[in-house]
C-alpha cells in the first residue's frame, strides 16, 4: 500500500528580530508539518514571494518593522489575488487595542502578541491549516460545479444558516476572522467592548423569494449600510448567518444602537436604490451586550446574548407584526449560534489544560 505523505504547510515569517526568525524556523520545521522560510523586512518579503513558483499557505508577520510596518504590508498582500484569502497571522509586542482593530481591518486572520507560548502559536496555526484546507475544498467545489453546469447560481447558492463571507466591504471580517479578535480583545483584558446585533426581519422570507445571487447582493448591501455607520469609530462587523450581523464596539452609546435603527434602514435604503430590482429590507437592531468578561469564553458567549437580544426584538416589534407568522416566530439556532456555544465549551477546555499542565499530559 502507498504511503500517503501529507503536504507540509508552506509558512512565510517576516520579523526584524533574528532571534525570533530563529526560534520560529526551529520550533516549526521541528513539528514536521511546516516548511519555515523567513524574511528579516518587507523588502526581503516582497523578494522573497517574487522568487515563488507556488504562494505561501501562511504568513506569519511582526507590526512593528524598520521600513514597512506588518499591518501595511497585510493591506498589500490583501490587493494580490493569490493572497486575499491566505491566513496571515500578526505575532507582535503590540498588544494596544488600536493595534488589535487596525490589524484585522488591514485584513489580519488572528493576532498573537510577543513573548508567545509556541503551544499557543501551534493552536493557531492548526487553525489557519484547516482554513486552508477547507479554502482548497471550496476551490475545487466551484471547480466542479463550473465542469457540470457553468451558471453563475449553482456557483453561488448558500444556505440561509451559513455565515458566508462578504467581500470588499470596510471593517467586515469573514467568520473566523471574527472570533479570533473577539478572542484577543479577551486576552487583552480589554473589557469596555460591546457586541450589537443588527437581523434583516424578513430574511427567510427574501432568501424564499430570491435567487442566490440576489440575496447575497442584499446582504452585501445591508453590510455596506452597518459599515458606512460604524466604520469612522473603527468598529468590527461580521455576517454570521440567518440573516444576521454582529458588530463590536468599544462604547455602549456608539452609532449602532436600537435608537439608530431608522438612520441605519435609510442608509440601506439608499444603497440598494442603485439596483434595478430593489428589494424592501426591514432591519431590526438588538440591545448591546456587554463583553465585560474575564475569559475568552466570557467573550463568545456575549455573541451569543447579543444575538438572542436583536431575536427578541423581532419578535416584540409590533411594526413587523404583519410579517407571515413563520417569519416573524421562526427562531431556529443557526450553525452559526450553535457553533459559538461549542468554541467557547473548546476555550474553557482549552484554558484549563493551559493552567494545569498535568491534565494535559495525563490526557496524551
Amino acid at each position: 500500500m502507498a504511503n500517503h505523505v501529507k503536504k507540509k504547510t508552506r509558512v512565510l515569517a517576516v520579523d526584524d528580530e533574528p532571534s525570533i526568525l530563529e526560534l520560529l524556523k526551529t520550533a516549526l520545521n521541528a513539528l514536521g508539518t511546516y516548511d519555515v522560510t523567513t524574511a528579516s523586512s518587507v523588502d526581503d518579503a516582497i523578494q522573497t514571494l517574487e522568487r515563488q513558483e507556488k504562494p505561501f499557505d501562511c504568513l506569519l508577520l511582526d507590526i512593528q518593522m524598520p521600513d514597512v510596518n506588518g499591518i501595511t504590508f497585510c493591506a498589500e498582500l490583501r490587493k494580490i489575488t493569490e493572497y486575499r484569502k491566505t491566513p496571515i497571522i500578526m505575532l507582535t509586542a503590540m498588544s494596544d487595542r488600536d493595534y488589535i482593530d487596525r490589524a484585522f481591518a488591514a485584513g489580519a486572520t488572528d493576532y498573537l502578541t510577543k513573548p508567545f507560548d509556541l503551544l499557543e502559536l501551534r493552536s493557531r496555526l492548526g487553525t489557519a491549516s484547516m482554513l486552508i484546507e477547507e479554502q482548497g475544498r471550496a476551490k475545487s467545489s466551484i471547480e466542479v460545479a463550473k465542469a457540470l453546469k457553468d451558471e453563475l447560481e449553482t456557483n453561488l447558492h448558500f444556505n440561509l444558516e451559513d455565515p458566508i463571507a462578504i467581500d470588499d466591504v470596510d471593517n467586515v471580517l469573514g467568520y473566523a476572522e471574527f472570533e479570533n479578535y473577539v478572542i484577543q480583545l479577551s486576552q487583552g483584558k480589554l473589557f469596555n467592548s460591546f457586541a450589537t446585533a443588527v437581523k434583516i426581519a424578513n430574511a427567510e422570507a427574501l432568501y424564499a423569494k430570491l435567487s442566490s445571487s440576489a440575496f447575497r447582493a442584499v446582504l452585501h448591501d445591508v453590510a455596506a449600510a452597518i459599515s458606512r455607520l460604524v466604520r469612522k469609530d473603527g468598529y468590527m462587523v461580521c455576517y454570521r448567518g440567518n440573516g444576521v450581523f454582529l458588530s463590536i464596539s468599544h462604547r455602549r452609546n456608539g452609532p449602532l444602537h436600537p435608537g439608530a435603527e431608522l438612520h441605519l434602514n435609510q442608509i440601506a435604503a439608499t444603497i440598494m436604490s442603485r439596483h434595478a430590482e430593489r428589494q424592501d429590507v426591514k432591519l431590526i437592531v438588538g440591545e448591546a451586550a456587554s463583553m465585560r468578561a474575564i475569559t475568552k469564553y466570557g467573550s463568545l458567549y456575549a455573541l451569543n446574548k447579543a444575538v438572542d437580544n436583536v431575536e427578541n426584538r423581532v419578535v416584540s416589534e409590533t411594526d413587523v407584526m404583519s410579517l407571515p407568522s413563520h417569519v416573524v416566530m421562526h427562531r431556529s439556532r443557526s450553525t452559526a449560534h450553535a457553533h459559538l456555544e461549542r468554541r467557547a465549551y473548546e476555550t474553557v477546555l482549552d484554558d484549563l489544560l493551559r493552567d494545569e499542565p498535568r491534565l494535559r499530559s495525563n490526557g496524551t
